[in-house]
């Protein structure tokens, strides 16, 4: 574990082990690690970080919550004991033409930026004060995309999209209006590196014809991250799902770096990109959920293989290690990468 280690890889100094990091809420694993129930004993997740040799800790915050009417999904049983169920599946929007004459900024208002630097400013000081032996990332989550899959649900999301889309065109500026100002603020604050989050594509790929996207979403995105830019700080793009189709576009927006799951093609991006970009993830955790030790070797040395001279390339189950994981996998998992990153 090391924050030097990890602010090397960041800037594209290599360091002599590829670094580490992971999104995980495994509470057996990190018992079976540290020999504490983080649920009984929260500050068993340092311990897990150090123990398991994080570089990196993956972190965004959007803020206070929106006062007004958002969408609930749901959720499926996921964590032990389907703590995380949820059969309250619920949108305020009865209709597309709701959505489509809908003002986010009338509904949810403009943050001060000043005063939401100061909030994220201490949120991040006291985040990277706990956790000093990595780096900790400052970032936001619903950016443009993710903002409307909140509010509308996915349902009337794509339809009042797809019914018209320069009307919707409308909608999204509000979004990004509301991000604009958060990015702002994000930029007033010490924090050297964030997360850009947006999930805006499915694991088949674009859930919108890949035009639609580089009208209404990249353009934005460049002007966002050039106001962190400008303030010197490292952007990485964060995305669940396949992006193949956008990497270029989401490079040429201005990105450092991406977090890649499995679905999209890490050896395209280190064709590419592997000497001028950070890296992270692709380690698939379908294979850590249900392969062998044998499968999960073979996937670690992969990743491993791909991303051995790239200089910001970070190791990482893409998308998260989930309870579901069988414990002794993720030991396995964990132990290979301590074997096998030495460069």
């Amino acid at each position: 574990m090391s924050y030097q280690r990890g602010w090397q890889a960041l800037h594209l100094d290599m360091p002599d082990t590829i670094p580490h990091t992971e999104y995980c809420s495994h509470p057996r694993l990190v018992k079976a690690v540290t020999g504490t129930d983080p649920r009984d004993d929260p500050a068993a997740w340092g311990r897990f970080y150090e123990m398991t040799d994080y570089d990196l800790l993956w972190s965004t915050n959007d803020g206070p919550a929106w006062p007004g009417r958002t969408t609930s999904m749901g959720h499926a049983e996921f964590q032990e004991g389907g703590t995380d169920f949820d059969d309250n599946v619920y949108c305020p929007f009865q209709t597309p033409e709701e959505v489509l004459a809908f003002d986010p900024v009338a509904e949810y208002g403009v943050p001060d930026v000043d005063e939401r630097a100061a909030y994220f400013e201490a949120a991040w000081q006291k985040g990277q004060q706990a956790r000093p032996t990595l780096v900790y990332t400052a970032g936001y989550y619903k950016t443009i995309f993710s903002a409307c899959i909140q509010a509308f649900g996915w349902d009337m999301f794509l339809t009042a999209a797809a019914l018209d889309a320069e009307r919707f065109g409308r909608v999204l500026d509000g979004f990004f209006r509301i991000s604009l100002a958060n990015y702002r603020a994000w930029a007033k604050t010490s924090a050297p590196v964030f997360i850009a989050h947006d999930d805006i594509v499915w694991s088949s790929g674009p859930v919108f014809h890949p035009d639609w996207y580089r009208r209404y979403i990249f353009p934005r995105y460049r002007e966002l991250w050039a106001l962190l830019k400008d303030a010197g700080k490292i952007v990485l793009f964060c995305s669940d799902g396949n992006f193949d189709e956008f990497v270029d576009d989401i490079a040429d927006a201005g990105a450092d770096g991406f977090f890649i799951e499995p679905l999209t093609d890490m050896e395209r991006i280190v064709e590419k990109y592997g000497q001028t970009k950070v890296i992270v993830g692709n380690v698939d955790t379908r294979i850590l959920t249900f392969g062998t030790r044998d499968d999960i070797r073979r996937d670690v040395e992969r990743c491993i293989a791909l991303g051995r001279d790239c200089p910001g390339y970070f190791i990482a189950v893409g998308n998260h290690i989930p309870p579901n994981v069988p414990v002794d996998n993720a030991l396995y998992y964990l132990e290979l990468i301590d074997k096998l990153g030495r460069r």
